[in-house]
Parts: C-alpha cells; structure tokens; sequence
C-alpha cells in the first residue's frame, strides 16, 4: 500500500503562483511514477503532470511553460509549481502514484493511488 498527502492549494488571483507537494510513504519502492490530475465538477479528470522515478516528465498542453513538476526521491514527495495560474487553472489537484511489481513469474501488478485532493481556485 502506499499512501499520499497532499499540501499546497487555495485562492490566488490571476497571474499567482501556487505550489502543490504530494508526500508519499508506505510501499514507496513500488512507485514508477507520479503525477497530479486535476479536475472540476461535470468534467472528467484530466492528466496535469506526470514525473518518473529517471525524472522523465510529461504536461497538459494547457500548462506547459507554466507549471513545474519535480520530485525529490529523498524525501518521497513531488512538487507541482504553477505559475501564471488562469481562471481556468480552478480545480480540485489530486496525486498520483503509480506501482507496478512484477513477481518472480513476471506477472505484473499494477496499482494505482490516490490523494485526498486539494482545491486550487484562480480568481480576483
């Protein structure tokens, strides 16, 4: 099992910056990858940002060159920085940790966890 909390989050007008920490423990050495999905009501959820273990990162369309993903292995935890937050931004943050164990069959289980969420409202 892994666990995931998350920090970060609030209001911020247009234009602000915010900053999202996901912390991870548990079964930490099964973790590939890990990520923030966001999402608004009548809306499915959509991918954010996505880092691997090599620190292989991936983003939205909407928040390249804007948002930041980055993770400190050290102490299992992944930082989203946005910066230049839009209206649009406003969301419900969640993380993400992807686990994948292969047995000595080399079946492999895959998992995935889910933090609590955190609200991010851009508004002036």
């Amino acid at each position: 099992q892994v666990q995931l909390v998350e920090s970060g989050g609030g209001l911020v007008q247009p234009g602000g910056s915010l900053s999202l920490s996901c912390a991870a423990s548990g079964n930490i050495f099964t973790i590939n990858l890990m990520g923030w999905y966001r999402q608004v009501p009548g809306k499915e959820r959509e991918l954010v940002a996505t880092i691997t273990n090599y620190g292989n990162t991936n983003y939205s369309d909407s928040v390249k060159g804007r948002f930041t993903i980055s993770r400190d292995n050290g102490k299992n935890t992944v930082t989203l920085q946005m910066n230049r937050l839009r209206p649009e931004d406003t969301a419900v943050y969640c993380c993400k940790a992807y686990s994948a164990v292969v047995d000595s069959k080399g079946t492999v289980y895959e998992h995935n966890y889910w933090g609590q969420g955190t609200q991010v409202t851009v508004s002036s």
